[in-house]
């Protein structure tokens, strides 16, 4: 995985986005609408015409077992993301990264799944993440933590984490073999004061902002995949390279460097090095947001994780310089770890990604008094900001907690156990008609009583077994049904019927709609026939 990911982030960075800085003004505002043309075509005709997400699948896979990751699409997909991002685009080497990653993770799934369990089922769809993160950010622990943990807000995967360490570890041999250690972003430049009233303080601060800006980021992130689902191709690659281009311009004029650019480490080196008001941070800030939407609008292929990092760092820097603190380094290190942990949910990978980031794989241990230094407010940031974020996150498909077996299944709608093919009743029918047609004919020992569609109730075997067979042509079943018993809703969850089936101490449950007419039925054999099926097809 360390090679892919090598030749991926060489060819992105080294051989096109370091060239593009050095290309003149027109050429790098020109060149966002070349690299959406190029990742649109790509798209269409190497990728079977695909959509644009590449580290969302993922996070679907992992939870939709109907979700596959095709390895015939992966190429396209990467070239998609090397033109996206190397001609400019906003967004982060890690989307199709994370692509690669878990796409040959879950065809090695496939390939022995006579070996794993059903509880293993994303083991290898997980450390394929994980080595593909480790790979593109040089932060190994990193990889890990955010492999397990993206899949849910307040939760983490289970059943992965040595699979994840060993790839993780191993991808990123591979890859600093390849292409060295120097670190992907220099964060932690600058003045690192001791830890005070006002260094506290103010991680609270940056973390009520960032979970404020994430619950924004996220919601511009969900606006932009609708309208790329919305906009044909023309417009979107027309709009987007008008856009991202006129941004260019900006921040060259403003910046002296295409900032808006790219993935936007040299954003996070400026943050590190320049002095200034907060006023030109506030203004990169906003520039940045808008060139991230742009590029996911425009239907550019690429993640977030880095842009979330680089708004993050921007904000740390317009706090310090709020705050009279402009060359703190660690402001802007605490904005990395709150932003990053409120967009994605994932407060314990972001500040790992802090730890690692500012103090370099392998010296995490022995750098403790600097470490320490950005590890306890960043932890003070990454919770205030999951407070503020609430049930935000960039994520469409990450869910809340993990659910156990039974729990899922108890989340499927009603519908797939619902028996519509059912001979029901009617209310004038006798005891002996009953018994003849359902009891005896077809076996049924609980049948619906519907007349003119409109459903009345439930006549069992149990409620006329006391009625004497002398009166059976005698007596109708309306004098014998139920119509106590509750009736399911289509809207219903298994959950609600089984809870229904269970109160009222009965296997057959009647399925009708607001006014009353009959659906079908829920049988409590059908809801355990339907696990079984499921268990067998890997549902």
């Amino acid at each position: 995985m360390g090679l892919v990911v090598a030749g991926f982030d060489y060819v992105t960075v080294d051989l096109i986005l370091q060239r593009f800085v050095e290309w003149p003004l027109w050429m790098q505002a020109g060149a966002p609408a070349v690299g959406l043309a190029l990742a649109a075509l790509s798209l269409r005709y190497l990728a079977n015409g695909t959509t644009p997400a590449t580290s969302e699948l993922y996070v679907q896979a992992f939870h939709e077992r109907h979700t596959r990751l095709s390895l015939r699409e992966l190429p396209g997909k990467m070239i998609a993301g090397i033109t996206t991002i190397g001609f400019g685009g906003s967004l982060g080497l890690e989307g199709p990264s994370i692509y690669a990653g878990s796409t040959i993770g879950e065809q090695l799934q496939n390939w022995l799944r006579k070996y794993f369990t059903r509880d293993e089922a994303n083991m290898l769809l997980t450390a394929g993440a994980a080595a593909a993160i480790a790979a593109i950010f040089r932060t190994p622990a990193t990889a890990v933590i955010f492999a397990v943990e993206v899949p849910y807000r307040d939760d983490i995967g289970p059943h992965a984490l040595l699979p994840a360490l060993f790839a993780s570890a191993s991808s990123y041999l591979t890859f600093v073999a390849v292409l060295g250690t120097e670190p992907v972003l220099t964060l932690g430049r600058g003045i690192v004061p001791s830890l005070g009233l006002k260094e506290l303080g103010g991680a609270a601060l940056i973390g009520l902002l960032a979970g404020l800006g994430g619950r924004g980021f996220a919601w511009l992130i969900r606006r932009a995949k609708s309208i790329s689902a919305a906009l044909g191709v023309g417009w979107r690659v027309a709009l987007g390279g008008v856009v991202l281009g006129s941004l260019i311009v900006a921040s060259v004029a403003v910046y002296d460097a295409p900032l808006t650019a790219g993935p936007g480490y040299g954003a996070v080196d400026w943050v590190a090095l320049q002095d200034e008001a907060v006023a030109v941070v506030a203004l990169l800030f906003v520039l940045r947001m808008i060139a991230s939407f742009t590029t996911l609008a425009a239907g550019g292929v690429g993640g977030v994780f880095i842009p979330l990092t680089v708004q993050g760092a921007l904000l740390g820097r317009l706090v310090a310089g709020l705050v009279g603190q402009p060359e703190s380094g660690l402001f802007p290190v605490l904005g990395v770890a709150a932003f990053l942990g409120a967009g994605y949910r994932t407060p314990i990978a972001a500040v790992m990604f802090v730890a690692e980031t500012t103090t370099g794989v392998g010296q995490i241990l022995t750098e403790v008094s600097v470490g320490e230094r950005y590890v306890v407010p960043a932890l003070i940031a990454a919770a205030v900001s999951q407070l503020v974020a609430g049930e935000s996150s960039v994520s469409t498909f990450q869910r809340r907690r993990r659910l156990g077996h039974l729990e899922r299944r108890f989340t499927l709608p009603i519908t797939s156990a619902l028996t519509t093919d059912v001979l029901t009743v009617p209310p004038d029918a006798t005891v002996t008609e009953f018994v003849w047609a359902h009891v005896m004919g077809r076996r049924e020992r609980t049948v619906p009583v519907v007349d003119g569609g409109r459903y009345l109730g439930m006549c069992s075997l149990e409620e006329i077994s006391g009625v004497d067979r002398s009166s059976w042509d005698n007596e109708t079943v309306d004098l014998h049904m139920r119509t106590d018993l509750p009736a399911g809703r289509p809207s219903w969850t298994l959950r609600d019927a089984v809870a229904a089936m269970d109160e009222s101490d009965v296997e057959t449950l009647a399925v009708t709609d607001a006014d009353g007419y009959f659906i079908g039925v829920v049988l409590a054999s059908e809801i355990v026939k339907l696990d079984e099926i499921l268990d067998e097809t890997g549902g």
